[in-house]
């Protein structure tokens, strides 16, 4: 019999309708925070993770991947003005920093493919790979150069 459970919503997210959620759920959505999703498997084959719309904050729109990224460089160096993602780490290690316009900052480390990173609209960004790291981004708009906000003194002024 097919084992199924990897179909269970993912711990901290129940419900993808911003319409249904409670205060605290849309608090949630306004943070970045870490989400576990099921897995499936034994470490003798492997593991699966899968993500579907239905379990995430927002539709999938677009799904892209970094990879071979040399560790010594820093990536990231924006923020979204709407665009929101979920990022994993399939491989490897990512550090992410993440800041808000009040200055607020977060440091979130994705070593786990089944561990992703919800990244609200309107946070500053800087990426640190491991060279073997390989980004997964599941995010809720297809690409849209307008969207970025490229310049950090700019970003602090949209309090």
């Amino acid at each position: 019999m097919l084992d199924k459970s990897y179909l269970k919503p993912p711990l901290q997210l129940l419900r993808l309708s911003r319409e249904e959620v409670s205060d605290s759920e849309q608090l949630t959505m306004c943070v970045p925070h870490l989400i576990e999703f099921s897995k499936v498997g034994a470490l003798s084959l492997g593991y699966l993770t899968v993500a579907q719309n239905s379990q995430l904050p927002f539709t999938i729109e677009r799904v892209y991947w970094t990879y071979f990224t040399p560790d010594e460089v820093l990536r990231g160096h924006h923020a979204h003005h709407d665009l929101e993602q979920i990022i994993f780490a399939v491989s490897g290690r990512i550090v992410f920093t993440l800041e808000d316009v009040e200055g607020h900052q977060q440091t979130f480390e994705l070593s786990r493919p089944n561990i992703g990173l919800y990244v609200p609209r309107m946070f500053w960004r800087t990426i640190r790979f491991s060279h073997n790291a390989v980004l997964l981004c599941l995010a809720s708009k297809e690409y849209d150069e307008q969207d970025y906000i490229r310049d950090y003194n700019s970003f602090k002024t949209l309090k």
